[in-house]
Parts: structure tokens; C-alpha cells; sequence
């Protein structure tokens, strides 16, 4: 059986009443009178005052017992707000909003238990950097797609443009303008290690990149490509 009880015109704004109603909600009546009588907020104890009228309505309108009883609902509405104003400088007026609020509590005394959330048994999908920074976005079908992974394994710096671990001949990313220490080894954590692979890289690459490095705009990025492709013209 539920049971409400209702205070209207409450001097207080829902947004003050509204975070203690939440803490009540789904506790036994004794454990939430005693959690309003413990919280030092004016909206505790009009809260309060509208949880014992719901509770002795439920004993001597419908002989229920307080012990059983549990909060279902409580939820705060908004009234009216009372407008006043303040003399302000140069003969203009500040206003003053005096919200009101309406309380609104439910008890029941049918307990329900809550659901048990199901965990599925199958991994999450977690986009990684190759696939980020991966050129192609269909795979082939049938034996095509099995001589493309033989290949993707024998060609590791042709897959992606990434390298799974550094390669023997790592170059001094650095000597490109706007590349320090720390961007380099975040270039290095995205396997990134070469002059070649900067100078690979197309729109697509390019905006990958600064999304995932959040600063967008503080370097021209096609300087970046342009000095790696004069680099490893120069080291070739």
C-alpha cells in the first residue's frame, strides 16, 4: 500500500531540497528520520516534518505499522516564486527571487528488492592506436585475407603506420620544429620513431594525432610533415 504525504509552499528553492530528498529515498523510515535528524540543512528538517506526517497518516489512516514502512518516493516540485526587489545605484532595482518548493513523499510497505545488473561475458571493445592511425578500414574476404596478414606480418612499419615495438634505427625526432622531449615520447608511445612515418601521414593521420594529444592549433602540422619528408630525404 503506499501512502503520501504532501507540504506545499515550502520556503526553500527545489535545488537546496532536492539533494537531501535524494539521500532518503529506498531507506527504512527509521533509518531516514534519523538521517534527516543528523543533517545540519533547513531542507533536513522540512523533509522531516512532511516523512512523519506520511508516517502517521500510514498508522492511524491505514493502520500500518512505521516499522515496515519504507521511503519510495521523495521528490521536490517546484512553487511559486515571491519577487522582491533591492534599491540599487543610480535609482535601478536588483532583483530578489524567493523560490518555494512543494515536498512530496511516498511510502510503501512492499519491499523490492532491486535488480541485479547481468554481466555479459564478452570483452569490451577498446579502440587502440593502430586502429586510429590504421590506413585501411574494410578487410578482404576469403584467401586475400590471409596473404594480407602474412604480409602485415613480414612488413610491421607498412601496417599503420605505427610500430609495435622500436625499431633498431630510431631517429632524434627533436630536430623538427615544435618536437620536444615530451612529444617525442608520446610520439614513441603511439609508435611513432622515424622520420618516414611523420611524412606518411595524410589528413586523416593528422587530426588523429592532435585529438588524441589535445592541442590542436599550436603547431602547423604540415610544417611537421614537411620537415620529416626533407629529413629522411636527407638520411636516404
Amino acid at each position: 500500500m503506499l501512502v503520501r504525504s504532501t507540504t506545499k509552499y515550502a520556503r526553500i528553492s527545489p535545488k537546496k531540497a532536492r539533494h537531501v530528498a535524494r539521500e532518503i529515498q529506498g531507506l527504512s523510515v527509521s533509518d531516514a528520520i534519523d538521517t534527516l535528524t543528523y543533517t545540519p540543512k533547513k531542507s533536513a528538517h522540512l523533509i522531516g516534518k512532511t516523512l512523519k506526517s506520511a508516517v502517521a497518516n500510514a498508522e492511524n489512516n491505514h493502520e500500518l505499522s512505521a516499522d515496515e514502512l519504507i521511503v519510495k518516493e521523495a521528490t521536490v516540485g517546484e512553487g511559486p516564486t515571491l519577487k522582491r526587489f533591492k534599491p540599487r545605484a543610480r535609482g535601478s532595482a536588483g532583483a530578489i527571487r524567493k523560490r518555494t518548493s512543494h515536498i512530496f513523499i511516498t511510502l510503501t510497505d512492499e519491499f523490492e528488492a532491486p535488480e541485479e545488473k547481468k554481466r555479459s561475458g564478452k570483452p569490451k571493445k577498446r579502440d587502440s592506436i593502430k586502429s586510429l592511425f590504421g590506413a585501411a578500414a574494410t578487410s578482404p574476404k576469403g584467401g586475400e585475407a590471409a596473404e594480407t596478414q602474412e604480409a602485415a606480418d613480414d612488413a610491421p612499419e607498412d601496417r599503420g603506420r605505427v610500430f609495435e615495438t622500436a625499431p633498431d634505427d630510431v631517429d632524434d625526432l627533436k630536430v623538427i620544429s615544435g618536437v620536444g622531449p615530451g612529444i617525442e615520447e608520446k610520439l614513441n608511445g603511439f609508435g611513432v620513431y622515424t622520420y618516414a612515418q611523420i611524412a606518411e601521414w595524410d589528413a586523416s593521420n593528422v587530426a588523429t594525432f592532435d585529438t588524441l594529444l589535445s592541442f590542436k592549433g599550436r603547431i602547423d602540422r604540415d610544417n611537421w610533415i614537411e620537415q620529416a619528408k626533407e629529413l629522411a630525404a636527407n638520411k636516404g
